[in-house]
C-alpha cells in the first residue's frame, strides 16, 4: 500500500452540532425476547465526574441487537448477537458502573481512545519545529492519550434516533500536553445488517496530531465464556511493523510471511502464540499493528469466528493499520457485568487506526491534523452466525 496516503481531509462547512436527545429511562437493559446474556441496572452509570452527568444509553436495530454504551469514556459497554442457536450473547467485555471503570486496572475497556491511539515513543513529538512532550503512562512512552485520556473524560451524549449515540467534547489546548483545541464527535450507529458503525470527526485550531479509535474487547463465545486462543482469526495483511522491547515500532514494514503474524490465511489464535519468536516475546503475545493490505477507501480488514457460540465478526475499515491484541495483561483483577474475573487471554481487541508513533515516523501515514482540515474516519463490525 501507498504509505503516504493521508486519510485526513479538508471538508468545508461541516458541522459538529448533534441532533436531539432521545431519553431511555428503563431501570434495567435486556431484549425484547429476555434471552439477554447480561442484565444491566442504569443506576451503577447515573452519576457525576469531574462535575459532569454520565448515564447508561440503550441502541436497538430492528433484528433485537442491543448495544448499551456509557458518556464515561464513550465506552461500549455490552453488545448482545444473536448466536447460532438464536440465543442473543453478549460479545462485549465491560463493567456494571461507572465506578468499576475508574477503579479498573486495565483502563480502556470498551472507550473511546484519543487523543491518540496506540504508542508515542518517548512522550514526544515534533510538529511544524515544535517539540510537544507529553504524559509517559506506559512505561518510557505515552499510550493511548497519556494519563487521561479520552477514556477518563466525560462526553456530551445526544441519542437522535434508538439505534444511533453520539459523543462529542472539546478537547483542551494542551490536554495531556497535545497542541490545539480539538472538537470531536463520535458517532456509533446499530445498523440492521446487524453492523456497529464507529464514525470518528475532529477539528482544531492548532496544528496538531491525532488517530481516534475504539477499544472494545471482545468474546464472540461470551463475556467471560474463557479462552479466545480457540477463535479463528483472518487478518488481511501481508505486512505488519515490529516493536521494540518498549513496543513502539521500529520504523520498518516486516513481511508476514513465515512468521506467526500470518493470518492470511483462518487460523486460531491460540496456534502459534507460543512460538520462540521474539516480536511475540516483545508483546506476551499478539500486541502488534498489522499493515491492511487493501488500497481502497473502505475495505474487510479481519474476519473473527467464535468457536462455540458460531458468531463471526468481520471488521470493515477507511484505515490503513489494525492493532490486534490477544488480552495479554488480563489477570482476573477485575469483575465482568456477568460476575466472571477478566481472567488472562479471554477477550481481544481489533483497533482499527493508524499506525502507532505515526508523528515520529515520517514514512507512515500521516496523523497531522492542520486548522480548516477535518479528520474524519469510519470503521464498522458486522456480526452474523457462520455458515
Amino acid at each position: 500500500m501507498p504509505l503516504n496516503k493521508q486519510h485526513i481531509r479538508t471538508v468545508l462547512g461541516a458541522s459538529l452540532s448533534c441532533a436531539i436527545l432521545f431519553s431511555c429511562h428503563n431501570s434495567q437493559t435486556k431484549t425484547d425476547n429476555n434471552k439477554s446474556s447480561v442484565l444491566l441496572d442504569k443506576s451503577g452509570f447515573e452519576t457525576t465526574v469531574d462535575s459532569m452527568n454520565t448515564d447508561l444509553y440503550i441502541l436497538r436495530n430492528a433484528n433485537g441487537m442491543v448495544a448499551t454504551f456509557t458518556n464515561f469514556g464513550g465506552r461500549l459497554v455490552s453488545l448482545q448477537v444473536p448466536d447460532k442457536n438464536g440465543k442473543m450473547v453478549n460479545v462485549v467485555c465491560g463493567f456494571k458502573s461507572v465506578a468499576d471503570y475508574q477503579k479498573s486496572t486495565e483502563p480502556y475497556y470498551g472507550a473511546t481512545i484519543g487523543r491518540f491511539g496506540n504508542r508515542i515513543a518517548k512522550g514526544s513529538f515534533s510538529l511544524e519545529g515544535k517539540q510537544y512532550h507529553l504524559f509517559l503512562n506506559n512505561g518510557p512512552n505515552t499510550l493511548h492519550g497519556g494519563k487521561k485520556g479520552f477514556q477518563y473524560q466525560v462526553f456530551n451524549a445526544t441519542q437522535p434516533d434508538s439505534s444511533t449515540i453520539v459523543f462529542t467534547r472539546v478537547s483542551k489546548d494542551m490536554e495531556e500536553g497535545f497542541p490545539g483545541n480539538m472538537n470531536v464527535q463520535v458517532t456509533y450507529h446499530l445498523n440492521n445488517k446487524n453492523g456497529l458503525e464507529m464514525e470518528y470527526e475532529a477539528r482544531t485550531d492548532k496544528p496538531t496530531v491525532v488517530n481516534l479509535t475504539n477499544h472494545g474487547f471482545f468474546n464472540l463465545n461470551a463475556e467471560g465464556s474463557g479462552t479466545i486462543l480457540n477463535h479463528e482469526f483472518q487478518i488481511f495483511a501481508s505486512n505488519y511493523t515490529p516493536v521494540d522491547t518498549t513496543l513502539i515500532p521500529t520504523g520498518k514494514i516486516a513481511s508476514v510471511t513465515n512468521t506467526p503474524f500470518d493470518f492470511r490465511k483462518p487460523m486460531t489464535m491460540g496456534s502459534r502464540i507460543d512460538a520462540d519468536n521474539q516480536q511475540l516475546k516483545n508483546c506476551k503475545g499478539y500486541d502488534i499493528n498489522y499493515v491492511l493490505d487493501s488500497t481502497n477507501d473502505w475495505h474487510l480488514a479481519a474476519i473473527v469466528d467464535g468457536d462455540k457460540s458460531g458468531i463471526e465478526m468481520r471488521v470493515y475499515t477507511d484505515q490503513p493499520g489494525l492493532q490486534v491484541y490477544s488480552g495479554n495483561f488480563m489477570n482476573a483483577a477485575n469483575t465482568f457485568n456477568n460476575g466472571v474475573k477478566d481472567s488472562f487471554r479471554t477477550a481481544f481487541a481489533m483497533e482499527t487506526q493508524h499506525f502507532p508513533d505515526s508523528p515520529n515516523e515520517p514514512s507512515f501515514p500521516t496523523t497531522e491534523l492542520k486548522p480548516g482540515q477535518v479528520y474524519h474516519t469510519k470503521s464498522e463490525y458486522i456480526f452474523s452466525v457462520k455458515k
